[in-house]
């Protein structure tokens, strides 16, 4: 059955100029709002001069957008009559600059519903640039960074190879800043070396004149990461981690969820040294990873072993390490929409009536689905 509209062609997209070449309109009027926190941390990555050359813009969503462009943007919409214009109308996005940060995918491509999902839009209407310096959600981009950059990196269209650069530098400023997470900023470092390294015919695939741009943004990332230095705390600062009773840093290594932690606390000083040995420790970080029928599967039936470091070692290789992150995606079942949990996000239920009748019985949180890292990839052609 034919699209039934006022034009049955494609009305196309509207492109606007930017600094950082052209961007869709509607991917700019969605990335118009910015919360306080991010704000915050963009006001404080701009202070940081002696790191690179970054432009103290008052934001990256912001700074695409030029005055004319802003007058010209949609500022009223009569209300949708029906479900499909509600849809539309919140995929559009509300003009007043308070659109929560979400995106609106295709599941299911059909004969009547035919959708691409691309990556780059997707990073960009989740405002990911902004969540990097939100520690909550960091752990989550920087787990989604590592699999593009490793697996999906000569897979990706020029724009979403921009955006995903721009991302990582955004994750320099934020360790840099926070003097935290260096070793996950090296990690993606190294890795994007090999990617590099290991190109097709030696040379990166795509464009000469965006590989250019790239590696421009490789060279700020790198000099930005070779000018991080660890600052201890001052002499005024009282107590230090060396002052902390005992009992105090047992409890700081209880709640490590990575085995590396622990061992490179252990080199911290004797007091730490000692209480990474103690049983209780590795114990309690197998129960973390695993259940009791994958410890009871490596005990082999036998009686709680007495050396738990070596059995959390054998869990590890062989069920692997499970992920935890403070907050991930969510996929709203009703309106198929990704957004931050934390911030919510305009949904279709909350328009329309009959959609409220029919969900009067359902329990509301079974409406949202967690989406680890491994399975938002899975929503686009990668």
């Amino acid at each position: 059955m034919p699209f039934i509209s006022k034009d049955w062609r494609s009305p196309g997209e509207e492109w606007v100029k930017t600094e950082e070449g052209w961007e869709k309109k509607k991917i700019l009027e969605c990335g118009r709002q910015i919360n306080g926190s991010a704000q915050d941390n963009m006001d404080t990555r701009c202070g940081t001069t002696a790191l690179g050359t970054f432009s103290a813009d008052l934001s990256f969503s912001n700074r695409w957008m030029d005055e004319e462009d802003k007058e010209n943007m949609v500022t009223e919409e009569s209300p949708p009559t029906d479900t499909l214009a509600i849809a539309q109308s919140i995929s559009r996005g509300a003009s007043d600059g308070t659109v929560k940060p979400h995106c609106h995918i295709t599941i299911k491509c059909t004969r009547e519903i035919a959708g691409f999902n691309g990556l780059s839009d997707a990073f960009k209407r989740l405002d990911f640039r902004n969540a990097v310096h939100d520690v909550r959600r960091f752990n989550y981009i920087c787990k989604l960074l590592d699999l593009l950059i490793s697996q999906k990196l000569t897979m990706l269209s020029g724009c979403a190879q921009k955006v995903l650069f721009n991302m990582l530098e955004e994750v320099a400023y934020q360790v840099s800043a926070s003097q935290q997470n260096i070793h996950m900023l090296n990690k993606l470092l190294q890795q994007l070396r090999m990617m590099i390294d290991c190109a097709c015919w030696g040379r990166p695939l795509g464009s000469t004149l965006l590989w250019e741009q790239h590696l421009r943004t490789i060279n700020r990332i790198l000099s930005i990461a070779n000018c991080i230095e660890i600052r201890e705390p001052g002499d005024d600062v009282f107590p230090k981690l060396q002052n902390l009773p005992e009992e105090c840093v047992r409890e700081v290594l209880l709640r490590l969820a990575d085995h590396k932690d622990l061992e490179s606390s252990g080199r911290a000083y004797s007091v730490m040294r000692r209480l990474v040995d103690e049983q209780r420790i590795w114990r309690e970080l197998c129960q973390f990873h695993f259940t009791q029928q994958q410890i009871s599967h490596v005990q082999g039936g036998q009686s709680p072993p007495h050396d738990w470091q070596s059995t959390y070692h054998k869990l590890r290789k062989a069920f692997g390490l499970r992920e935890e992150y403070a907050e991930m995606i969510q996929l709203c079942r009703s309106c198929r929409c990704l957004f931050w949990k934390s911030i919510g996000h305009p949904c279709i239920v909350d328009q329309d009536p009959e959609f409220q009748e029919k969900l009067e019985n359902v329990d509301k949180n079974t409406l949202y689905v967690p989406i680890p890292p491994q399975a938002f990839l899975k929503f686009f052609s990668l």
